[in-house]
């Protein structure tokens, strides 16, 4: 519980921030667009340590890596809280991501440590609610923190948290002998090299990921070369820690087939449950006319389901079934969560909106337990900090390519939609002169000359097309989203056949 409470804030700081950014913005007297450099520059630092998280952990000791980065990303919150200007809240989120960016694979190998295989499926689904749940409450949490206090106190919060915490893991959490033996591992030989390729790798790969959008992908030059040093940074990462003996993080983890498919379906399940949390809001504020704190309410009972399913999971179906099997049907449950979704229309309601995001987490809680205690069922103890670092680097690198493509995907769509949409704007469309005569006909009492009228007309009908258009991508995306699911629903069949969590021996 300790140490997912650490992990918890961490994950939630990912997401809180975002619909914040405008009244950062305004407060420290910058645009929109450069307001958002405050989240990238976490995401950057984060996607930096995540990799390499596993060997810090053996070089300073896992409790001793994991106080330290709680400690500083406590700091490092207080500092952002107290910001003054754009470049200090840049610096101290860089900060905060770096050292936050420990958390989440050091607390996987803590559990590892101290759960036997068995009972690993319990530990994982207390995880399952820092990893599932947070990314959901954010924008709701930070809508609420925004509109009735200051966009500071999105930062300040973490304090009190952070030093509960600092308390609680120094007193219960301690290294097992394997990892108190291998501390201190490397401090003679720093890989920098490979350190290097790997920052220089993930930062500009995250850097595209956040920033295409908005830049129009690799039409533009930043982009291009942002894209550039991606491709040769992590190529290069990956060709020199092969070749070493001791690396700075061990990709032949991946060479255990449960752990790569494991690490397959998490990128997927982030990309399809992150991507999906980043349109439902923006769909909700943008096309329905929701506020933030609104539009956030529609996530946050998806959190509560996690928590009714989580011990259903781990006592009752990982018990009875194959974990291939609650996989393979999160899949498909999820596949037709998404066909569900596809089905909004501009009059949508709000409690069907969260019907909607509550049928596609009630798929995601059948599969981040099973998927975890399958992928890490044979990886030797040895190994776990780079599993357990490699697999969160997974996962978060799969949320960050899932918002950038379903971000992408929708405007494209959308685009599409309006070109085919603006053909039937002409006055041979029955149709289309009837919606417009229903509009004079509602100007006609206003004092408007027919010239007014007309122009007010036409200017209301392009408003529905723009809007009708919008619904009509979202809804694409959805269905894409789908599709993606139901084609993964086979690949789960390769993972381990037997039961994830046996029952324990008579004895115990």
């Amino acid at each position: 519980m300790v140490v997912t409470v650490a992990t918890f804030m961490e994950v939630l700081d990912t997401t809180i921030i975002n619909v914040a950014l405008p009244h950062i913005a305004g407060s420290l007297s910058v645009g929109t667009d450069e307001s958002t450099w405050t989240l990238t520059s976490y995401l950057v630092a984060n996607g930096i340590v995540l990799p390499v998280s596993g060997w810090l952990g053996r070089l300073m000791g896992r409790k001793n890596y994991f106080l330290l980065s709680i400690i500083m990303f406590t700091v490092s919150s207080l500092l952002c809280g107290l910001s003054t200007s754009l470049p200090e809240l840049i610096i101290f989120r860089l900060m905060q991501g770096f050292f936050g960016g420990g958390l989440q694979p050091n607390q996987q190998s803590i559990l590892l440590d101290t759960f036997e295989p068995a009972k690993r499926a319990t530990a994982f689904g207390v995880t399952a609610v820092a990893i599932i749940a947070a990314p959901i409450m954010g924008p709701t949490l930070g809508g609420w923190i925004t509109d009735n206090f200051s966009w500071r106190w999105v930062f300040l919060i973490n304090v009190p948290v952070g030093v509960i915490a600092t308390f609680a893991i120094s007193a219960v959490v301690e290294d097992p002998p394997w990892a108190k033996a291998g501390a201190g591992k490397g401090k003679r030989n720093i890989d920098v090299v490979g350190l290097s390729l790997i920052a220089a790798g993930f930062a500009c790969l995250q850097i595209v990921l956040d920033r295409g959008e908005q830049e129009d992908w690799f039409s533009s030059g930043f982009i291009q070369a942002f894209g550039v040093g991606a491709v040769l940074g992590l190529v290069g990462a990956v060709v020199w820690l092969l070749d070493r003996p001791d690396p700075i993080v061990n990709l032949r983890v991946w060479k255990n087939k449960d752990f790569a498919i494991g690490t397959l379906f998490i990128s997927i399940m982030a990309a399809t449950l992150y991507g999906s949390a980043v349109l439902i809001p923006q769909l909700a504020q943008s096309q329905l006319g929701y506020t933030a704190t609104w539009s956030g309410m529609i996530l946050s009972p998806g959190g509560f389901m996690i928590l009714f399913m989580i011990p259903i999971i781990t006592r009752v179906l990982l018990k009875k079934f194959q974990a291939r099997f609650i996989v393979a049907t999160g899949f498909f449950l999820l596949g037709i969560a998404m066909f569900y979704t596809g089905t909004i229309t501009p009059q949508v309601s709000f409690l069907n909106l969260m019907s909607m995001r509550l049928a596609q987490t009630f798929g995601t809680a059948l599969l981040m337990i099973p998927i975890s205690t399958v992928a890490f069922a044979s990886v030797p103890r040895e190994m776990n900090g780079d599993a357990a670092a490699l697999y969160a680097m997974s996962r978060n690198l799969g949320g960050s390519i899932g918002i950038a493509l379903v971000t992408a995907y929708l405007t494209q769509r959308s685009q599409v939609h309006q070109a085919y949409l603006v053909e039937h704007l002409s006055d041979l469309n029955m149709g289309y002169q009837m919606t417009k005569q229903a509009w004079m006909n509602g100007l006609a009492g206003h004092g408007l000359t027919p010239s007014q009228m007309d122009s007010s007309a036409l200017g209301g009908i392009y408003r529905t097309l723009v809007r009708q258009a919008a619904i009509l991508g979202y809804v694409d995306v959805f269905r894409i989203s789908g599709v993606v699911a139901f084609c993964v629903v086979p690949l789960a069949f390769f993972m381990k056949s037997t039961k994830a969590a046996p029952k324990p021996a008579a004895a115990e």
